[in-house]
C-alpha cells in the first residue's frame, strides 16, 4: 500500500507524466512505503505521504534538472564529454531516505540501544517456569 498516489507526484513535480513514467511511479511510491515502515511504521500519514513523495521525486529526478536531484557536488567538462557527481545519500535512481526525511518520520539520531534478544527474555523465563 503506497502512501502518496502519482497525481499527487505530478502536482508536486508541475508536469504530466506519460503513462509508463506513471506506472514506474506506482511500483516505486510502493516500494517507498515499505523502506519508510522499515523506518518508522508508527509515522504520521502526512509525514510519510511526504517523504514517499521526496523520495520517488528524487528517483526519477523532474526532468528539467542538468544536475541530478540530491548531488552535493559535480563537475563537467565540454569537448572530453565527462560528467561526474556526488550524491549525498544513495544513488540517482535508488529510492533513499535522506536526514529531512528521517526527521519527518520521527527517526533521526537519537541516542540509545537495542537488542533483539530482549524479545526472547520473556520467552526464556516462561520456559523456565514451565508455562
Amino acid at each position: 500500500m503506497a502512501y502518496a498516489t502519482v497525481q499527487e507526484l505530478q502536482a508536486r513535480m508541475q508536469r504530466e507524466l506519460t503513462e509508463t513514467e506513471q506506472n514506474i511511479c506506482e511500483a516505486l511510491l510502493e516500494d517507498a512505503a515499505v523502506i519508510i515502515d522499515a523506518y518508522n511504521e508508527n509515522a504520521k500519514p502526512d509525514a510519510k505521504r511526504l517523504v514517499s513523495l521526496r523520495m520517488v521525486r528524487r528517483s526519477i529526478g523532474d526532468g528539467t534538472a542538468d544536475v541530478p536531484i540530491g548531488a552535493t557536488q559535480g563537475s563537467m567538462s565540454a569537448l572530453g564529454y565527462s560528467q561526474s557527481w556526488t550524491i549525498g545519500s544513495g544513488t540517482v535512481g535508488e529510492l533513499y531516505i535522506g536526514k529531512e526525511d528521517k526527521k519527518l518520520l520521527g527517526a533521526s539520531n537519537k541516542i540509545g540501544s537495542y537488542s533483539p534478544t530482549e524479545a526472547l527474555v520473556p520467552l526464556l523465563e516462561r520456559e523456565e517456569e514451565g508455562i
